[in-house]
């Protein structure tokens, strides 16, 4: 079994090419049961943030599942365009588990530290997993993944130092605004992201909290953290007006905000700036809105170069997060050679003990009756032939095993005794 991770993320894509490869959670368990149904692919799981778009299959060993998986994309997703490849990594193996390890202990983040992709990940796992599609292969790889992630958070301090979007959307609102005292906040979406920059601001002084959400029961949880006012969200462009500061996280998959409505909302504030946060992929604003005078319109990327600047204080946990994950890598890559020499090893055993059988009972009938001292003597000779012909291969396939070529020996006593490929 070979691991594929194929992705896209805010190093390697701009926010306009990842929003045109991003998951919406409707259309994942369908996306997975087809990539799942892939020739050559045994398990696959997709992980889709507003950050990174990633597919993680488990295929035949000399299976090319770049192919496969830019052929899915293709089917899946209209806005796919062939130099889109561009924009994506691939790895296989030992450099893919390492990938997944750096993901879930957020050393692959935007923002070092924080802890919100390993709950997403845990929710992507989770989800193949209902749909049938997560084999033991690839779970054994994401349990791993999740143990590694909680020892760098428990022999390292990267989490503490972490300088988040959130924060970083409230630095860029004190710019804008000075004081954020009595500042009015709308919160467009209720998602965990909008939900950290609005606390952010809140203890920041911007006491007015506006909630809007498509589902009125989240909104209604969202505003009672805040103590703030639900606006039903057919009727929030007529409140933003009195509002000063947008957070966007609706999972619409089109602009809610053009730059014809912002520029209506604009001539009934009389000069006030409005800051813009759109933290939605897809983005939920149009980017033309920027260009309009005292808007400040902020996506995804534009927070990330924030963080950047203030990524400093990391780099030594991060280096030590890092010396973790290396460890954790090797040991979990020779268990996983190890696994794999195991049906091959029984395939054997039980192969020779067939013929030792077969045998049997061809001399049985040639020798006729024989005492129990000699079906003893008989039994006893056949199986420590057998046992010594198997000693010899067995022996070299868990020898070469955790290493690279393992694959190779197995293959090759797969064919020297002529045995079936497992399932």
């Amino acid at each position: 079994m070979k691991l594929h991770v194929t992705g896209l993320n805010h190093r390697t894509a701009p926010v306009e090419v990842r929003e045109r490869l991003a998951f919406d959670a409707a259309s994942l368990p369908d996306a997975l049961k087809h990539l799942r149904g892939s020739s050559g692919v045994h398990e696959s799981l997709i992980l889709s943030t507003c950050n990174r778009v990633e597919i993680v299959v488990a295929t035949d060993e000399k299976e090319n599942a770049n192919d496969r998986i830019s052929g899915f994309l293709q089917h899946t997703k209209p806005g796919y365009r062939l130099d889109f490849d561009r924009h994506l990594y691939h790895f296989e193996d030992r450099d893919a588990i390492r990938h997944l390890f750096r993901v879930a202990s957020s050393l692959d983040s935007m923002v070092v530290g924080e802890p919100q992709i390993l709950g997403q990940l845990k929710d992507a796992w989770s989800l193949a997993k209902e749909q049938g599609v997560l084999g033991q292969f690839l779970d054994t790889v994401l349990t791993r993944a999740f143990n590694v992630a909680k020892r760098v958070r428990t022999e390292t301090t990267i989490g503490e130092s972490a300088v988040s979007v959130s924060f970083a959307a409230v630095e860029l609102a004190r710019e804008i605004f000075g004081s954020l005292q009595g500042c009015g906040v709308l919160l467009i979406g209720a998602g965990k992201m909008s939900e950290l920059a609005a606390r952010h601001l809140h203890r920041s002084g911007a006491n007015r909290i506006f909630v809007t959400n498509r589902t009125r029961a989240r909104a209604e949880e969202m505003a009672c953290l805040f103590n703030g006012t639900i606006i039903d969200y057919e009727a929030f462009q007529s409140a933003m007006p009195d509002i000063d500061i947008v957070i966007a996280s609706s999972g619409a998959p089109h602009y809610i905000l053009t730059e014809a409505q912002m520029r209506q909302i604009r001539s009934k504030r009389k000069g006030r700036p409005i800051f813009l946060i759109d933290i939605a992929v897809p983005r939920n604003i149009e980017p033309s809105v920027n260009t309009l005078e005292n808007v400040f319109l902020y996506d995804i990327d534009d927070l990330g170069k924030v963080v950047e600047q203030n990524r400093k204080g990391r780099e030594a946990e991060a280096a030590a997060a890092e010396l973790i994950i290396g460890e954790e890598v090797e040991k979990l890559v020779a268990r996983l050679k190890e696994r794999e020499a195991v049906p091959i090893i029984v395939a054997l055993q039980d192969h020779l003990e067939h013929l030792r059988q077969a045998e049997l009972q061809r001399m049985r009938g040639k020798l006729g009756a024989l005492s129990p001292q000699q079906e003893d003597a008989l039994e006893a000779l056949t199986k420590s032939l057998m046992a010594k012909i198997a000693h010899g291969p067995i022996m070299e396939i868990r020898r070469n095993a955790g290493s690279d070529e393992g694959w190779q020996v197995i293959e090759e006593v797969r064919r020297i005794f002529k045995l079936e490929t497992p399932e």
